[in-house]
């Protein structure tokens, strides 16, 4: 084997983390297909005898990448002016599927409400709560990638942790009960019974819809009876509903005549629907794998 060859034979056995971390950082996985390949181009230029640490020198670049790429979509105007109604890329798989890199990604639930909230940070502020909070990186291997001292970086983790507390509810623990939950709120859209419908529902929950740019700005409906009078006007969507994961927690992918009309994702709290997130853009759901394995 020569070097090249054994080089990137070390860097696929860290491509699952780093596509984790890129996929949590960016909100999208062709972008964090792209940043795994421009982490690769740095690493086959490099000496690997200047790296001691080969996983932590591969997260330390695929971090400086990914906020080189938040920063440039800022740049550019490319983010949204109410980032909260950019739902990012949903992760599917079926209820009893277990594919290895799937199962990298979404582990611990990362779930799409705080995927949603993610969009909300500072470039800087995402990198520094996803690389410590999330994949427990130092904060003074953080420091250079931000350019700031450590504790100028635990400060923009801190930061980002308090937005993100409380944004982004922490699923019910059992994907079963997950399932019960989602299974009651498909038939109550069905039967048009509102009161049933309310009560699956939290009090504070928080419907999110991202139609893309045909739709632009989306919509944000708050409060139990205003989520439950949207979700009765679109029944079509529960008719047409299949079960599925996304992001590792009991979700829909709504499908019409083989032609995927939305994806949703739900977050719970107290065993209720406490956020629903939906990406309803024709556009970018053509690009995701929707293909649902039965259940």
């Amino acid at each position: 084997m020569n070097e090249h060859d054994f080089l990137a034979e070390r860097f696929e056995t860290h491509r699952g983390h780093l596509l984790a971390v890129a996929y949590r950082m960016l909100g999208s996985l062709t972008e964090a297909d792209d940043a795994l390949q421009e982490t690769w181009l740095k690493l086959s230029r490099s000496d690997p005898d200047d790296v001691d640490n080969l996983a932590g020198w591969l997260t330390t670049v695929v971090g400086r990448v990914c906020l080189d790429m938040l920063r440039s979509r800022r740049s550019r105007g490319e983010e949204p002016l109410d980032p909260q109604v950019h739902v990012p890329d949903p992760i599917i798989t079926g209820m009893g599927a277990g594919d290895p890199e799937e199962s990298v990604l979404i582990a611990d639930s990362i779930g799409l409400a705080l995927m949603v909230v993610l969009e909300t940070l500072a470039p800087a502020e995402r990198l520094a709560f996803v690389l410590h909070d999330l994949f427990a990186v130092p904060f003074d291997e953080i420091a250079p990638i931000v350019d700031r001292t450590p504790a100028a970086a635990r400060q923009l983790a801190s930061r980002a942790r308090r937005r993100v507390q409380g944004a982004a509810p922490s699923p019910d623990v059992d994907l079963a009960v997950q399932r019960e939950i989602v299974d009651a709120f498909l038939a109550a859209v069905r039967g048009g019974d509102f009161d049933a419908l309310v009560a699956v529902l939290d009090p504070d929950v928080v419907a999110r819809a991202d139609g893309g740019p045909l739709r632009p700005g989306g919509s944000i409906v708050r409060g139990a009876a205003a989520v439950a009078g949207q979700a009765l006007a679109f029944a079509q969507i529960a008719d047409s509903a299949r079960p599925a994961l996304v992001n590792g927690m009991a979700g829909v992918v709504a499908i019409s005549a083989g032609r995927p009309m939305s994806v949703l994702a739900f977050g719970f709290a107290a065993g209720r629907i406490a956020s629903l997130d939906i990406l309803a853009d024709p556009a970018r759901l053509s690009h995701l794998d929707l293909t649902v394995p039965a259940s």
